[in-house]
């Protein structure tokens, strides 16, 4: 008996070591094109004066970084936002030079391509920016954003992708491939652990090693890894003490060491904090002056502080990006309007894969008939009330940070009025006033009581309409860079207006335009039908009205979870946050360079205790059995999809999971299939489940396909702090399959 079980356990250890091996392995299989330059750099630092190398690591303008010119080496030109490329800037300031040919096509925010699910699009959304970036004179474009979506009241949540490191990860990869494939860098950001607005600029985020590369690391890994991304951007955050940009375990140990990252750091911006740490730390370019990485970099080298062979490293980095990049002359840039056809149409087809039907119940339409409102039918359907600010606010600009000055934005009501035409008398009453830059300015809150009279026009509207469309939901201002939502409430008494809206017509959908979760609970209790539609672009308006008529099924999922209340979010559970400082009148970092202030963020003790360590999102409301209102992953559809015959076969590089999908419905439709994981005989802590693959699937009406996700063994490996990586534990896999990550009707255990 006991030589059996030695036996098994030595089996046991065996794998684990061989399995280690192989994640190691998985590793270390990163070729980069930047590598190919070497012999021609060398000549180039040969030729170089210190004062030359320098001038190279620091800002020369507010989105420049300088080159050789007597080497024709061209300054490096950065082009701001991920979601669409910033208008022209005066070379010191944040004023608009005001080109007639610097307008750009505005993305769906990162919130919205996530809810796509779909990396054929994230690969052409990457395209279309680079596309853009290159006619406008653009060298490395200040995105993907990527971090983990921790809270939902974080004010740049609408800027990231996920609060699942997998479904960011792939989507990162595809943005970067998209993007460095057309001939623009990207500049992964912000690495690492900026999960919050609120004190970015000094909090100090405390984590273990396992959560930080299990779940917030994971999705720069794989840009870096699997997609060869050439830029990274150094976060205002500390991490366990140190300062992102001079933070010697992330950029050294983990990003150049590790994950073998040859590229270019640059710091966000006004995010360096001292000369000698930085530079020996990693850190290539200080944006946007030079004040660290200037005249005291020169002195520091001059004094033997830091040895010129350093700074001819990070003089190196940059040079591979340079030369990877053909730059764009001058005279080039900005000669030719940029927001075109090709570009706008994938806007739209992100738009219309991103929106969310998270309800749609049948009302009565008689005693004996019952109806779901969507698609809105027009025969009987002759008169829409359209209520609510948001259905004509335009969101390419507003609040805090990166922007677009966009050639064109259909908003949700000319989206309507151009997709019904004459077939519908639409009204439209604003319904509520939302929250403004004046009220922003003057720190009011955006939970504001309903306006008596505005709420009388549209309950007035609503009583003589067939149906109402009511667009509630966030805008540019409420969800901001810079600070953080105090709240998730619905702003400028959209609740009240809502109940209002429900007596007066119980034919109502309600569409909630926002880039992160809302409280929905007197909405979903009063809206038969329910959407959400994000700031979803240019194309934004078009989109939603093709679905809300039927002419395209919802398919978006959501990228996160949407809780009933903040007290069950992790993050708020375990009082991590918010964090109060310690001195009074800490302001926001960026907000302070914007308006020549300092925060003085030297002097701010401030801890962010990542307490609920791996069990972000789904992962914990799953794991401590806490109801959610809507859950990842979810998201319904026109259509009705059947899932069947699953199988779950061994390859070389991990799995694939087999199964038949059908529309089993006279609707043509998108479905986004998702894979879970569990391991319940784990010796280590583990979620219930985790999501490790996907698939957006398009069907016709009927139709039946068998479909295969792989699932990567690398994907399935936990980060072993003893060791310093990736080991795969042996052992029983259970596999979900499903539309959801609470509604998986597919399962089959496997062996690891």
């Amino acid at each position: 008996m006991m030589k059996g079980i030695a036996t098994r356990w030595m089996m046991a250890l065996t794998l684990a070591i061989c399995s280690a091996s192989f994640c190691q392995l998985q590793a270390q299989t990163y070729n980069s094109k930047l590598m190919g330059y070497e012999s021609q750099i060398d000549d180039i630092i040969k030729s170089m004066t210190l004062e030359e190398k320098i001038e190279m690591l620091h800002g020369k303008n507010m989105f420049s970084s300088a080159g050789v010119p007597r080497l024709g080496i061209a300054d490096v030109e950065y082009a701001d936002g991920p979601f669409g490329i910033r208008e022209e800037m005066e070379p010191h300031s944040w004023n608009s030079v005001h080109l007639p040919t610097d307008s750009a096509t505005f993305f769906p925010t990162g919130s919205a391509l996530a809810a796509t699910w779909s990396t054929q699009w994230a690969y052409a959304y990457g395209r279309g920016m680079s596309r853009e970036a290159r006619l406008r004179g653009k060298d490395m474009i200040l995105g993907p954003a990527i971090n983990i979506q921790r809270i939902p009241t974080g004010g740049r949540t609408y800027e990231y992708l996920s609060e699942d490191p997998l479904l960011s990860g792939f989507l990162a990869v595809a943005y970067t491939r998209g993007t460095q494939e057309d001939g623009t860098a990207v500049c992964l950001k912000h690495y690492a652990l900026n999960n919050q607005e609120d004190y970015r600029g000094f909090v100090d985020v405390r984590i273990s090693d396992r959560a930080m590369h299990e779940i917030y690391l994971r999705p720069f890994e794989m840009a870096v890894r699997e997609a060869d991304a050439w830029g990274v951007m150094a976060a205002y955050n500390k991490v366990n003490g140190w300062w992102c940009s001079e933070n010697e375990q992330l950029l050294n140990t983990i990003l150049r060491k590790q994950w073998g990252f040859p590229g270019m750091v640059i710091s966000d911006w006004g995010g360096v904090h001292s000369t000698v740490g930085a530079v020996t730390a990693g850190m290539n370019v200080e944006m946007p002056g030079n004040r660290h990485m200037g005249q005291a970099l020169l002195d520091s080298v001059k004094a033997g502080k830091v040895g010129e062979d350093v700074v001819d490293q990070r003089v190196r980095e940059i040079l591979r990006v340079r030369k990877a990049v053909k730059p764009i002359a001058k005279e080039v840039a900005n000669s030719k309007p940029v927001g075109n056809a090709e570009e706008m149409t994938v806007a739209l087809e992100v738009a219309r894969r991103s929106i969310v039907l998270l309800k749609n119940n049948p009302v009565a339409i008689t005693k004996s008939l019952e109806e779901q409102l969507l698609p809105i039918n027009l025969k009987r359907v002759k008169s829409i009330a359209v209520v609510g600010e948001n259905a004509v606010t335009k969101m390419a600009l507003g609040g805090v940070g990166a922007g677009v000055k966009t050639r064109r934005e259909i908003t949700p009501l000319e989206g309507l009025q151009a997709a019904l035409g004459d077939k519908v008398k639409i009204t439209y009453v604003p319904g509520y006033k939302s929250f403004d830059r004046q009220a922003r300015d003057k720190k009011q809150s955006p939970q504001q009581k309903a306006d008596a009279q505005l709420m009388a026009q549209a309950v007035k509207a609503a009583k003589r309409a067939d149906l109402v469309i009511y667009f509630a939901g966030d805008n540019r201002e409420v969800e901001t860079e810079g600070s953080d939502r105090k709240s998730i409430t619905l702003p400028s008494g959209q609740d009240e207006l809502a109940r209002a809206l429900a007596k007066a017509n119980k034919r109502m959908v309600t569409v909630l335009v926002a880039g992160g979760p809302v409280d929905v609970s007197t909405v979903d209790n009063v809206s038969p039908a329910l959407l959400v539609s994000w700031f979803n672009g240019s194309m934004g308006g078009q989109a939603l009205a093709e679905v809300l008529t039927g002419a395209v099924s919802p398919s978006g999922k959501l990228p996160m979870s949407w809780p009933k209340k903040l007290e069950d979010v992790p993050a708020y559970a375990t009082n991590s946050y918010p964090q109060t400082p310690t001195t009074a009148g800490a302001g926001d970092i960026f907000v302070g360079l914007v308006k020549n202030q300092n925060p003085n963020a030297q002097s701010q003790r401030l801890i962010a205790n990542y307490a609920e360590e791996g069990l972000v999102g789904y992962r914990w409301y799953d794991k401590k059995n806490v109801p959610v209102a809507y859950p990842f992953g979810y998201g319904l559809s026109y259509a009705q999809f059947q899932y069947s015959d699953l199988k779950v076969q061994p390859t070389a590089g991990g799995y694939d999971v087999r199964f038949v999908l059908t529309n089993a419905s006279d609707k043509d439709a998108e479905e986004v299939a998702q894979v879970y994981v569990s391991r319940p005989q784990s010796h280590i802590e583990r979620p219930l489940r985790e999501l490790k693959g996907f698939q957006r699937v398009a069907l016709k009406a009927g139709e039946r396909k068998e479909i295969t996700i792989p699932v990567r063994r690398a994907d399935l490996c936990h980060w072993d702090e003893t060791s310093q990586a990736w080991m795969l534990e042996p052992g029983n896999i259970h596999v979900y399959v499903g539309g959801s990550s609470d509604s998986l009707p597919l399962t089959a255990t496997t062996e690891l």
